[in-house]
């Protein structure tokens, strides 16, 4: 499996010919995060991780693409009902070619006043897991991991990575920082990937990396 970090917190999935892209949200601007991809995952209905005109668009590119997402997206995708599929926890699918499990039903309390909205996460054949905006506890070997967000803290980031202890976790969610704040952030994962014995760090746009086991 390879996987490719784009802007913010968005990652293209590719197996064996196939792909699959999760959150290509409003500030993922690369194109190429949608193109040629069976399925679009989406885990929340925040504009930095869905843009509903940019699905509608990929759709009528490929009217074969499906969506995949919580019953909160799915309200706003008008016009596309025969393409989205709501997902819950729980269920388990199989989309261009992967095994995806659903994990997780809310989003991580952000403000005191309003409830959380839908988010679920996508764990991705038991190897790789998208939390969305929420820090779930999932045993996997690879862990996508929210780097910087208004409703979180470092405390916060590392106790998630101490909670989980993947092999390796890669950050995303940072498309809010400036380059001060992400060199904060590359020392923070730094040193829990000293601490840890894992692969720790921070993703840029466009990179990839090969996730075996």
């Amino acid at each position: 499996m390879e996987l490719t970090k784009y802007g913010h917190a968005c990652v293209r999935l590719e197996k064996a010919g196939r792909a699959l892209v999760i959150d290509p949200g409003a500030m993922t601007p690369e194109p190429e995060a949608l193109a040629d991809v069976e399925a679009v995952l989406i885990t929340h209905e925040h504009f930095d991780h869905f843009e509903p005109d940019r699905l509608h668009a990929a759709v009528a590119v490929d009217p074969a693409l499906a969506v995949y997402t919580c019953p909160g997206v799915a309200r706003h995708l008008t016009g596309l009902e025969d393409r989205v599929h709501v997902v819950r926890e729980g269920d388990v699918l199989h989309v261009a070619g992967f095994r995806v499990r659903v994990v997780g039903e809310k989003h991580h309390r952000s403000h005191p006043d309003v409830p959380p909205v839908d988010n679920v996460g996508f764990l991705i054949d038991e190897e790789v897991f998208h939390p969305g905006d929420a820090l779930t506890v999932v045993d996997v070997p690879t862990l996508l991991v929210p780097g910087q967000a208004p409703w979180m803290t470092v405390p916060d980031l590392i106790e998630h990575l101490r909670r989980t202890a993947p092999r390796r976790a890669y950050a995303i969610h940072d498309g809010l920082l400036n380059d001060w704040g992400l060199r904060v952030l590359d020392g923070v994962l730094r040193s829990e990937a000293d601490r840890l014995g894992a692969d720790i760090r921070r993703l840029r746009p466009g990179e990839r990396v090969h996730l075996v086991g």
